[in-house]
């Protein structure tokens, strides 16, 4: 691509060298000051997730932190990759360089590169200019696991932290539409109707407050498309699109499937190895969550069969199977890892592992018929806590409280 090209976009996203910065809405993320402490590290700061989810109006966020300061307007430096995937991050610092009539070795620069992944290794063009330039700090971004690789790891050892930004959670989605509510039981109702329309629309800060058949059309459209047909043939090396879009649309249809490789490898008609290495990429491209069947034996644990929910909810579950969606709901935004189910099919939805809790998660009415599968593990493990998430429900049943989803999001 032509370096008066490179230049243009330069000028056009990088408008602070000769103006103001338009004043901005923007509201803070939870992990927005968790990613502050490190700004003022030397090591690189990544951001990663889905797309849509935030990252560059939170990395804009960072540079209009940087200008009030008073750090040198032309030395903060952002540019994207989305469309210059062929590119050498050399040649961008160099035209940047001619640009502004900079020498990086004398004073204090902030360059901020968004998408860097697209970049063919990305991670050892970006060692060589980090060891090279010691004042600049970089922030950077990924729609993908910067660490899909193990080369990546290992290259960047002690030179990066990476931060994870999720879709907004139920207390952040009503920050977004300046809720606040003083007594929750007293507003339950209205709180009810916002968390209804916070699982329909995903958590995208872009999809508050929108129609349902434009949350469908952008999450299927802009999120899972772009993911699937774009980001993922840049970074991966998949041989079929095809399948991989028919491995997650399983997954998306129906979330928490336990799956056995060598049975789900033969129905989509490929091998069980790169069955496994398409569920990985699907993982590290944010689209899946696998849950490991919980064990004290770390063995067992990594040998049972896993549970797969898709990291999206499907808007046309949430009319046709809520309970399905409600309990996929919970799994992602628990941060869950573990489940449990037993040789006898007993099973437990999440199991938190510090400190060690069980969570049953009921969107219909609760019984204490419900609860066998809740009261073996407790039997067997000894949780520190168990509990029942529910739709609406509050009570108590033989010493497990059963607490509305809604409020515990929001403890």
């Amino acid at each position: 691509m032509g370096e008066k090209i490179i230049i243009k976009d330069m000028e056009e996203t990088n408008i602070w060298w000769t103006k103001d910065l338009p004043t901005s809405d923007y509201k803070d993320r939870d992990i927005y000051q968790e990613i502050k402490k490190f700004m003022k590290t030397r090591q690189i700061v990544a951001i990663t997730g889905l797309r849509r989810v935030g990252k560059t109006t939170m990395m804009l966020k960072f540079i209009k932190e940087y200008l009030t300061t008073g750090f040198s307007k032309q030395n903060i430096f952002y540019f994207s990759f989305d469309d210059y995937s062929s590119v050498r991050i050399s040649d961008i610092i160099d035209v940047y360089k001619k640009l502004v009539n900079k020498d990086l070795r004398s004073e204090e620069y902030l360059f901020v590169f968004d998408e860097i992944q697209k970049i063919k290794n990305w991670e050892e063009q970006l060692k060589r200019i980090y060891d090279l330039y010691p004042k600049i700090k970089f922030l950077i971004s990924g729609s993908e696991s910067l660490f899909i690789r193990r080369k990546s790891r290992e290259s960047l050892a002690g030179r990066i932290f990476e931060f994870k930004l999720n879709p907004l959670n139920f207390k952040e989605y009503l920050d977004f539409k300046d809720k606040k509510f003083d007594n929750l039981m007293l507003y339950k109702d209205e709180i009810l109707k916002e968390f209804n329309n916070f699982l329909m629309c995903n958590g995208f800060p872009e999809l508050i407050d929108k129609e349902p058949e434009i949350i469908k059309k952008y999450i299927r459209e802009g999120v899972i498309d772009k993911i699937l047909y774009h980001d993922m043939s840049e970074v991966f090396e998949v041989k079929n699109l095809i399948i991989i879009r028919k491995i997650f649309d399983i997954i998306y249809n129906d979330p928490g499937q336990i799956i056995e490789l060598q049975r789900f490898a033969g129905e989509v008609g490929i091998t069980r190895h790169l069955l496994s290495e398409y569920l990985e990429y699907l993982e590290e491209s944010f689209l899946i969550k696998k849950l490991y069947n919980y064990s004290r034996n770390a063995r067992k644990t990594q040998r049972r069969l896993k549970k797969y929910y898709s990291t999206l909810l499907n808007p046309l579950l949430i009319k046709d199977d809520f309970a399905k969606v409600f309990e996929q709901a919970i799994v992602i935004h628990s941060n869950a890892d573990f489940f449990w189910r037993d040789a006898y099919k007993n099973e437990v939805d999440i199991i938190k592992t510090e400190p060690l809790t069980a969570i049953e998660v009921k969107s219909g009415e609760i019984k204490e018929g419900n609860l066998i599968s809740l009261k073996k593990f407790i039997e067997k493990f000894k949780p520190k806590k168990a509990i029942v998430l529910s739709y609406e429900t509050e009570r108590e049943i033989e010493s497990i409280k059963v607490i509305p989803a809604w409020k515990w999001l929001l403890s």
